[in-house]
């Protein structure tokens, strides 16, 4: 009735000659145009795992192939639709709540911060004058008097054999 001739959205590889090895999901979707490089500074590099990046199974053993097979398939439609999933419930309010705690911390970092640094640049040389004058009337000559008091002081160690 025509049902056989329709082509599917989305299918799966299981045969071995047709087996994904790459980082992408196992899922193939229709795509019209190209999508723009939602990480173009790569911040998120680190995420691009794929089955063989978590699971590796050494020369000496090895499953069935129909096993890793199912397995491989199973990783990345589970991490690909439970992706999806968390991001449609997940998103929007996440991104709302960055973005509030970006625009707070760029306000007090606007509004207070900067403004106090600036005021203590400001004031910071006559502190330093008066921190100048505070040592050198009072740690300094204190601390010259202990020098000489303990300069004639000679001390000498002896060692019993």
């Amino acid at each position: 009735m025509g049902i056989e001739k329709e082509k599917a959205d989305a299918r799966i590889f299981m045969d071995e000659d047709e087996f994904n090895r790459s980082s992408a999901p196992m899922i193939t979707e229709k795509s019209y145009e190209s999508e723009p490089d939602r990480d173009p500074h790569n911040l998120n590099g680190h995420l691009k795992l794929s089955f063989q990046d978590v699971i590796a199974e050494p020369e000496s053993t090895h499953s069935f192939d129909k096993v890793w097979i199912c397995s491989t398939a199973l990783f990345e439609i589970s991490k690909y639709l439970i992706y999806k999933v968390l991001t449609v419930f997940l998103a929007i309010p996440l991104a709302f709540v960055i973005g509030l705690l970006f625009a707070i911390l760029s306000c007090l970092h606007i509004w207070i911060v900067m403004p106090f640094v600036r005021t203590c640049l400001m004031v910071l040389p006559s502190v330093q004058a008066v921190w100048r004058g505070l040592t050198d009337s009072f740690v300094a000559p204190f601390f010259a008097s202990m020098g000489r008091c303990f300069s004639s002081a000679r001390v000498r160690i002896d060692r019993p054999f």
